[in-house]
């Protein structure tokens, strides 16, 4: 039986399945949303998470995640 992760993103509740190998990561979640690390910054508590630390910043119930995605144009 898997755990289910309750996040505030973007000001909207979202509850998601833990993985079966463990905890999900940042870089678990934009994975599972399907984003592109390279085209977001993301705040998790009012604190900016880098880019090289997506892969070991661990979420929990209740944290709260504010995903910035970057457009391109002209």
């Amino acid at each position: 039986m898997r755990d289910v992760l309750t996040l505030l993103l973007n000001g909207e509740n979202r509850q998601f399945e833990t993985p079966a190998r463990g905890p999900l990561s940042v870089l678990g979640l934009l994975i599972e949303l399907g984003l592109d690390m390279r085209k977001v910054a993301i705040e998790r508590n009012e604190e900016i998470v880098p880019r090289s630390r997506y892969a070991e910043t661990w979420l929990v119930s209740g944290d709260q995640l504010e995903i910035v995605h970057f457009i391109g144009g002209g």
